[in-house]
């Protein structure tokens, strides 16, 4: 049975068989290879077209997959397989500016108004009175472009290829008043924030990320797409299944610009992952840096325990917190969890989140909660 990319119904025949691969070290004494790859067929039999997950440890590296990362096709998901990280891009973005706090060339308290003069006008929202680590730390008060987006397959496909500039995203959300100044998380922030990494630098946000960090790293599964709607190869194809209706897309081709430095990037697991415990190591941020970015505004949802500069705290069941954020968009989800030194960490990464309704995602999420615990405890 073959099914068209766009717009059809996704055989439940074609989700029965789950593929599982990976290699594996000697195991940590929590959570053995065996158990790890158990887990990851269950998130697929849970409802999840393709899944791929990488811990990293003191003793190497364990990857597991399961499912298909093309349901013409049939392929199976590689451990190597490109995904958009979605929201983990506000971490690089946040470590570029943080880096040029370190160097002098812009601070923390600086307004947006002075980086970007006239930018923040208009129903109540005044960038004289909005600073760079509001920004960060979601407090700014920017009311979310996206709200005005609605989440149907009709928007998608009459959006799916278009160029957004971010000037355009920001005039979107000064259409509204300003959330108030708790903790608010709105995309709009990180779109600003790319916006002053321009004004200070003369260079975008994707090209600084490119230069400060992924040359750096050597990370050469990630890349900043730019307008191309392509994915590199080999890639899990992203599926998005549109609720209330059965209704799955294959969803993988989209221009980002949409989501500019707020969630743009494609990566790896090996990447993403490399990225965290590079940061939580020291290795991209001088001390006092990496302080700001760990000082964290009050959040209770869940595990997380608060928000930083572009970085999450989340309570682990042995004590303690691990370190990182996490990217959710249309076809795509990633969680990622880092050790509070750097050592250890375990990527996620979930393409085509099905269910006969939004609540049984539930099962899915908690099981990827717990696979983060065991693998980090």
């Amino acid at each position: 049975m073959r099914i068209p990319r766009t717009g059809q119904r996704i055989a439940t025949a074609l989700l029965g068989a789950a593929l599982l691969t990976g290699t594996a070290t000697a195991a940590e004494p929590g959570y053995r290879p065996a158990e790890f790859r158990r887990d990851v067929r269950t998130l697929h039999e849970d409802g999840i077209i393709g899944v791929q997950a990488r811990i990293s440890t003191r003793h190497g590296q364990w990857t597991a997959t399961s499912g298909k990362s093309d349901v013409d096709t049939g392929r199976p998901v590689s451990p190597h397989s490109s995904f958009r990280i979605a929201s983990n891009t506000k971490t690089f973005v946040a470590v570029v500016l943080l880096q040029l706090v370190g160097e002098g060339k812009l601070g923390l308290d600086d307004t947006v108004e002075r980086h970007l003069p006239g930018l923040i006008r208009g129903n109540g929202n005044d960038g004289r009175a909005i600073t760079v680590r509001q920004l960060l730390q979601h407090t700014s008060g920017l009311a979310e472009y996206r709200a005005d987006w609605p989440p149907t397959p009709e928007f998608f496909e009459q959006n799916r290829y278009r160029h957004y500039e971010p000037g355009e995203l920001v005039a979107i959300a000064l259409k509204h008043p300003p959330t108030g100044r708790g903790h608010s998380y709105s995309n709009t922030n990180y779109v600003v924030a790319g916006m002053i990494i321009r004004a200070v630098t003369g260079n975008s946000w994707a090209a600084e990320v490119r230069d400060r960090v992924i040359v750096p790293l050597g990370l050469t599964g990630t890349s900043v797409p730019g307008d191309d709607p392509s994915m590199p190869e080999p890639t899990a194809r992203g599926y998005q299944q549109w609720f209330p209706g059965p209704l799955v897309t294959d969803v993988t081709e989209q221009n980002r610009t949409g989501s500019d430095a707020a969630g743009a990037i494609i990566s790896t697991t090996a990447d993403l992952g490399e990225f965290f415990r590079a940061l939580l190591g020291g290795r991209l941020l001088r001390p006092a840096q990496l302080a700001e970015m760990q000082r964290v505004v009050p959040v209770e949802d869940g595990l997380q325990t608060g928000y930083g500069l572009g970085l999450v705290p989340y309570r682990l069941s042995c004590g303690g917190v691990y370190w990182g954020h996490g990217g959710q968009t249309t076809g795509y989800l990633s969680t990622v969890g880092v050790s509070a030194d750097g050592k250890r960490s375990i990527v996620l990464s979930l393409t085509g989140l099905t269910a006969k309704n939004p609540a049984d995602l539930d099962k899915p999420r908690k099981l990827s909660e717990r696979m983060v615990d065991r693998a980090l405890c």
